[in-house]
């Protein structure tokens, strides 16, 4: 058998993939049961379009709530380190600026489980993440972007 993937997360991160679960296992499966229950008071479940609908989203649902009970089974917590703030780590964030002369950007560095770039925070699995991890302050580094090449340096770790 595989060895299952494991994923990093904050202690944060962990606790709201545990309420996802918890949401959905109460209340967002009831709500899918009451849905099928009523399409099939609509009869012949042959051309039932509510029915398969409904039949869709739980499978849906199910299926979401065994992907996030492995991902919270097979979790690592990321350990807030803060001796170390001069080389690029899981759970910092790092601030760089695009080389030559171009804007700083911030991230903090995620397991993918709780990776939201609109909210700077990005995988350790993403191509920007696996350049900057381990180096340190001052460090240039060039990033494989799906737009090319860029060159960055890093200013600061938090």
């Amino acid at each position: 058998m595989a060895e299952e993937k494991q994923h990093y997360m904050t202690e944060e991160g962990k606790q709201k993939l545990e309420q996802e679960v918890n949401y959905l296992k109460t209340e967002r499966r009831q709500e899918v049961v009451e849905r099928i229950k009523v399409a099939r008071s609509f009869g012949d479940l042959s051309e039932n379009s509510e029915y398969d609908s409904a039949k869709e989203e739980q499978a849906f649902v199910e299926g979401r709530i065994n992907q996030l009970e492995k991902m919270l089974k097979n979790a690592i917590i990321i350990e807030e380190d803060s001796s170390n703030n001069t080389e690029v780590a899981l759970g910092k964030s790092v601030k760089f600026k695009e080389m030559p002369d171009g804007e700083e950007e911030v991230y903090t560095i995620v397991g993918s489980a709780e990776s939201d770039p609109l909210e700077g925070k990005i995988s350790n699995d993403s191509p920007m993440a696996k350049s900057l991890l381990g180096r340190k302050i001052g460090e240039q580094v060039t990033v494989s972007t799906p737009g090319g090449d860029i060159e960055v340096e890093i200013i600061e770790v938090n």
